[in-house]
């Protein structure tokens, strides 16, 4: 059994104990983790725009000589490396970092060439990775390019046993050319795909000159640049706005166009999709919707993409605009996405937001602190093979006292260096020649070699002392590499079409779904339903109910309308016709689509009127009108019109008729107020004004009518006869007065109707 060489502590546990607050101790290792996820986890450099995960899988390849030229190795071999040299963390976290950095349709210039199954658009997952093979690209390449030449700085790995860089040299421009994305503590980064050589010739725009405004710089960058194409139609000036500021949003959108069929029909075709959409569910979506009836200009579609996108969408008559088709899809599908920008990238190990000028600038800062610490290292080189050189030039100029020296003397090295005034090293050098190399061609090819390594340290000194040469040098390799990504090469090509967006009228929503009658049911206990074709009200009683259930609203409705819910909390809901459940069974509680709070009633459900004036009562006599647009929510939550007074609720809500002039009010003290309607204001939110003045309890009802056609309401009975009070002066009075007891006959329920 081995043996361990730990000693144990030799103070006793209690000792060890440190004694600190609780939110201090928590706050402090808490920090250090968020600390750790910003820096080593989430966040990309921005001198090679990689993660600590992606930059230990280039290099385990690297050092594995998976160079693109190579024969390809089982991806396992690569995770294996990686995980127990570089990177302790799972295996299957760090295989599909891995498998992305080989998707084309994920990363615009792939970094390893996968062989085998490494998933695809359509959502599969790439294979095990026993059965895939990998090898780098020519762009990883680029990117790690001089890490032989100590032009980045290095550190130990987790275990002490291994070295690893703390960035790449980046000489290809990855962090703009594929981008990143990451969450961390307290902060995120969303940095889109660009075009290379438009990075490229932006660099060399700031080479030639450094203060280069933000406006000339999008000159050269136009946009993102996607690994799958698609249209970009967001407006110049936003798209300038983000690039200066580092944050923003792209409008991403799917490529189509028309082809013309026999007999003057015609179809669809698309042909690139926006980045990240995964095709698969993007069909499965697309078909739910044609399914429900969401897509009336929409007959069929079919998915008949192999290695490149084919989607065929057929319309549902010849006479559909194509325009307002695909606006229509643009709206309910992700054919048309936001892409984020969020450049927050860590600059010298410290996160932050830049702009795109920023971004490359100090990208550019950091190629010349590369090219200058591999002309040191080379420098560095060339200095000892010259000191070498010398030594051998000195030795064949004497080269029968050399051999002298060396045959006769009892410490050769030692009289060498005296004699001809040699260093230790040329002096080794010297007495490790082979006999060979005495040849008078190797001495000419010395001479030539020593020629030729001056002239290069001289250049090289000339590089490291002129920043006007290295400016030259980088302006050299940069435009080298932007032919080699051209627009006239396959890879290098711009595949996102910056576009203006279509001058279409946008579509409502509600013309996306069929319009069909509806009878809505609604149960005292809150449970809805939609029974298909506008079927006889007075049957509504008919309808079956749980239990001691019953019927409390029944209206007529179409698919395309909306539904309006009022709470007693003066809440109110906004619900879609055709998401409510069938006829059959007893429906689905109104709470499970909207939240309504604990002890809270319904006081109301009915169509949603466009341009509709809506009265609303408390139960303490207050009240105002509301416009109905002012009371349509966009969320679960509904939004909050009246606020009622604590102790009271919302008691009515009543629609107002075209011509309607007066309010009549009546309290549970059986008081009756009538006064003009111009009194109540129209308020969007609040508490109103005060309708009636009680002296004990509250208003029991409330309705608005027309002065010159009286006042009604029912007799009651079974001739169900109504009554009309014609002369209203007697009750009509000032708003917020007591009223007077209401006409003989009126009903004892203090209800208008």
């Amino acid at each position: 059994m081995a043996k361990t060489t730990l000693e144990p502590p030799k103070d006793p546990p209690a000792n060890r104990i440190l004694d600190t607050p609780f939110d201090s101790a928590l706050s402090d290792r808490y920090l250090v983790y968020a600390l750790s996820t910003i820096t080593a986890r989430s966040l990309p450099d921005l001198r090679d725009g990689m993660k600590p995960v992606h930059r230990r899988i280039l290099w385990g390849m690297r050092l594995l000589r998976l160079d693109p030229a190579s024969a390809y190795k089982k991806s396992a071999r690569v995770v294996g490396d990686v995980m127990g040299k570089y990177h302790p963390h799972g295996d299957q976290s760090i295989y599909d970092a891995m498998v992305r950095l080989s998707q084309d349709f994920a990363l615009r210039y792939p970094l390893i060439d996968g062989q085998g199954n490494f998933g695809n658009i359509d959502g599969d997952n790439a294979a095990a990775m026993r059965y895939t093979e990998a090898r780098l690209t020519d762009a990883a390449t680029l990117l790690m390019d001089g890490l032989d030449e100590e032009c980045v700085p290095f550190r130990t790995t987790y275990n002490g046993e291994e070295e690893e860089p703390e960035v790449f040299p980046g000489a290809f421009p990855n962090l703009l050319a594929n981008g990143s994305s990451g969450i961390a503590v307290g902060m995120a980064t969303s940095i889109p795909p660009h075009n290379v050589a438009e990075v490229l010739s932006a660099a060399l725009a700031l080479l030639s000159e450094p203060d280069l405004p933000d406006e000339r710089l999008l000159e050269h960058v136009k946009g993102p640049d996607f690994p799958t194409g698609g249209l970009l139609i967001e407006p110049q000036e936003s798209i300038a706005e983000a690039y200066t500021t580092g944050r923003g949003s792209f409008r991403l959108r799917a490529r189509w166009h028309k082809v013309e069929d026999k007999n003057g029909t015609w179809h669809i075709e698309i042909t690139e999709i926006p980045w990240q959409v995964v095709k698969g569910k993007l069909i499965e979506n697309m078909a739910n919707l044609l399914n429900d009836k969401k897509l009336p200009l929409v007959a069929d579609l079919d998915d008949q993409s192999d290695e490149n996108i084919r989607i065929v969408i057929e319309p549902r008559a010849r006479t559909v605009d194509p325009e307002i088709l695909m606006e229509s899809l643009f709206k309910l599908t992700e054919l048309e996405t936001r892409i984020s920008l969020n450049m927050n990238v860590l600059d010298a190990g410290r996160p932050g937001v830049l702009s795109l000028a920023d971004v490359i600038r100090k990208w550019l800062i950091h190629q010349r602190e590369v090219l200058t610490a591999r002309a040191r290292f080379r420098l560095g080189k060339i200095d000892a093979r010259l000191e070498i050189l010398g030594g051998l030039i000195k030795a064949y100029l004497n080269l029968d006292e050399v051999i002298r020296i060396i045959r006769e003397a009892d410490d050769a090295k030692a009289e060498l260096i005296t004699t001809f005034d040699l260093t230790v090293i040329q002096a080794d050098a010297i007495l490790n020649m082979r006999l060979r190399s005495l040849r008078k061609l190797d001495e000419l090819e010395i001479t030539r070699e020593n020629k030729a390594l001056n002239a290069e340290a001289k250049d090289l000194r000339h590089l490291l002392d002129t920043p006007a040469e290295q400016t030259r040098r980088l302006t050299a390799t940069l435009t080298e590499m932007r032919e080699k990504y051209g627009a006239d090469t396959e890879l290098g090509r711009r595949r996102t079409q910056i576009a203006a967006a279509p001058n279409v009228k946008m579509v409502p929503l509600e013309a996306m779904i069929e319009r069909e009658p509806l009878t809505i049911i609604a149960s005292q206990m809150g449970w809805v339903r939609a029974l298909k074709g506008h079927i006889d009200l007075a049957s509504a009683d008919a309808i079956k109910f749980k239990e001691g259930d019953g019927p409390a609203f029944a209206f007529h409705a179409h698919t395309t309308d909306k539904l309006m819910v009022a709470s007693s909390d003066g809440r109110f809901f906004t619900l879609s016709p055709d998401k409510l459940p069938g006829g059959r069974g007893f429906g689905e509680p109104l709470r499970l689509m909207i939240d309504i709070a604990e002890g809270v009633t319904i006081i109301t459900l009915a169509a949603h009127r466009a341009d509709a004036t809506l009265l609303l009562a408390s139960t303490d006599g207050r009240g105002f009108l509301v416009k109905t647009e002012d009371v349509l929510a966009e969320t679960r939550k509904g939004r909050q019109v009246m606020v009622p007074r604590p102790g009271a609720s919302l008691l009515l809500i009543k629609p107002l008729t075209p011509g309607e002039d007066m309010i009549a009010t009546i309290g549970d003290n059986r008081k009756l107020l009538v006064f003009p309607l111009t009194d109540l204001p129209t308020m969007a939110r609040g508490q109103g004004v005060a309708l009636q003045k009680f002296k004990d309890g509250g208003l029991a009802d409330a309705r608005s009518f027309v002065m010159a056609e009286g006042l009604s309401w029912p007799m009651g009975g079974s001739t169900a006869r109504t009554r009309t009070e014609a002369d209203l002066s007697f009750w009509q009075g000032n708003r917020a007065s007591a009223g007077r007891l209401p006409p003989t006959g009126f009903p004892r329920s203090n209800k208008f109707e």
